[in-house]
């Protein structure tokens, strides 16, 4: 398989999954944290090896190592693999999933920013997610009529802060969540309640379907539930561990444990809460995005940006939620018609902020 993004979270999990059922990984593709690389090439032993960039490369402990968005694009093209997992953060994994699709090669795909800026022009037919979320969802359909699908919020570091301090809250409070440690960017998108707005196009794309909401369950125990038109309603109920939807993902079927089950007798209590705008206030654009999913590439790239000028301490917590808002009524009744369409936007952003 090529696992793109194999030093992070999802990516050190997939390789978990690999070393367990003995699976080969033909290509590593990784961004700057060499000495993980290093190990994971030593253990699996790649064909080929892509890093971010020509310095970190000169650090990777493999012949002939290749860098940049080009080589990424290339080591899709080139292997043979029929398997691309694309664990990439934020929209540099959308064009590796576009030339997997252009490839003919099955995705595992936990990007979650591919189908939020460019759903419309990503064939999931031969697309697994790897996310707790939808794969509950997809583990729970039955060819049953259903009447809305709901995914569960973990609500996010600041879920219990109050909320006059909420806009000053700093960046190791952000990363500090309840439940699971991931990546820094997922961390301050699920404080943020970014996470589960993109989560929601996600599903919209693949299960073509509108009614879609979500709800905080604090303990990250329940993924996903389905109504359905008879009156009954079926949950996901999974321990929070990644092992899982990507089992599911690389082998199709799954017939060992690969997580404990959960001992109902030890859970002390399943809480629910709705998601209250005037703490996320991202939430109350989540109708509208459904209605036009083309505001996408908005959000993302403006998120982007607010992100990283967070981490560098140029604006507050608060603000990262109010540039988006803001930039989603300058570009309200947005209509994307090609890639170039997506491509013009995120540098018009990019320029503007």
């Amino acid at each position: 398989m090529v696992i793109l993004g194999s030093t992070g979270s999802i990516g050190v999990n997939t390789l978990n999954i690999a070393r367990e059922f003995s699976l080969e990984v033909e290509t590593l593709v990784a961004g700057n944290n060499y000495n993980l690389l290093n190990k994971q090439i030593k253990e699996f032993k790649p064909k080929n090896v892509v890093v971010s960039n020509k310095e970190i490369a000169q650090k990777i402990d493999f012949k002939n190592v290749k860098y940049g968005e080009s080589a990424i694009l290339d080591a899709i093209e080139e292997s043979e693999s029929e398997v691309v997992v694309n664990a990439l953060v934020g929209e540099v994994g959308l064009k590796p999933t576009l030339k997997t699709n252009e490839c003919g090669k099955k995705l595992a795909l936990a990007n979650k920013e591919s189908l939020v800026i460019a759903g419309k022009f990503v064939d999931t037919s031969k697309l697994t997610p790897i996310d707790s979320e939808h794969f509950g969802l997809w583990y729970l359909l039955n060819d049953r009529p259903i009447k809305k699908l709901n995914i569960t919020a973990s609500g996010g570091a600041l879920r219990d802060y109050p909320l006059e301090t909420l806009k000053t809250a700093k960046l190791d409070e952000v990363l500090n969540h309840p439940n699971w440690s991931m990546g820094m960017k997922i961390t301050i998108d699920s404080a943020t309640m970014v996470n589960k707005l993109f989560e929601v196009i996600e599903a919209k794309w693949l299960f073509d379907i509108d009614n879609i909401d979500a709800v905080i369950e604090t303990s990250s125990t329940i993924h996903s539930f389905i109504d359905f038109v008879d009156g009954s309603t079926t949950a996901h109920i999974a321990y929070p561990d990644m092992r899982l939807p990507i089992s599911f993902a690389l082998l199709g079927k799954v017939e060992k444990e690969i997580v404990s089950h959960i001992d109902f007798n030890k859970l002390s209590k399943l809480e629910f809460r709705e998601i209250d705008t005037n703490r996320y206030p991202i939430w109350q654009i989540k109708d509208e995005f459904i209605k036009n999913p083309d505001l996408g590439v908005v959000i993302n790239t403006t998120n982007e940006i607010a992100i990283n000028k967070f981490v560098n301490k140029e604006i507050s917590f608060g603000q990262i939620s109010k540039m988006i808002l803001e930039n989603v009524d300058k570009y309200q009744g947005i209509k994307i018609d090609s890639l170039d369409d997506i491509w013009d936007i995120q540098k018009e952003i990019k320029r503007g902020l």
